[in-house]
């Protein structure tokens, strides 16, 4: 599991037009990809990560603040470009095992007590953020 995290003033994603999630204030926008061989033992680990990941301002955490996360699917992020010019998505999961491991991440994030807002799996997305830094890690387990 990987996920492109940065810390935000403020982020949105919209479907249609229509805002779907967003964060307004101190928070992370979390861009959550899922591979192929990963399985519900991924989930708490992740969950954990970022929920505890000390990169909001003065080196604290959505835990130690209560900043929100926005949580947004996104299978490009195992797209492997060693060959060619066009990106195979062959190391990313298939929706139907990617879906519930996204969903349960954002699950253990709320029982964590984290706000969280989402996107929509598998719809086509604009998410636009204010990138605060900017400060963006790469989290995987």
């Amino acid at each position: 599991m990987r996920a492109v995290t940065a810390r935000v003033t403020r982020a949105a994603v919209r479907v249609d037009g229509e805002v779907v999630g967003e964060i307004d204030g101190p928070g992370l926008l979390v861009l959550l990809g899922v591979h192929r061989d990963d399985t519900a033992a991924a989930v708490p680990v992740m969950a954990r990560k970022l929920h505890e990941l000390r990169i909001l301002d003065g080196e604290r955490s959505c835990a130690d603040t209560g900043a929100p996360l926005l949580v947004v699917s996104q299978f490009t992020l195992y797209g492997q470009t060693g060959k060619g010019r066009r990106p195979s998505w062959s190391a990313a999961a298939p929706p139907e095992q990617a879906r519930p491991l996204v969903e349960a991440v954002v699950a253990a994030l709320r029982e964590r007590g984290a706000p969280v807002s989402t996107g929509v799996f598998g719809a086509a997305m604009a998410v636009e953020s204010v990138n605060d830094g900017p400060f963006t890690v790469l989290v995987e387990v």
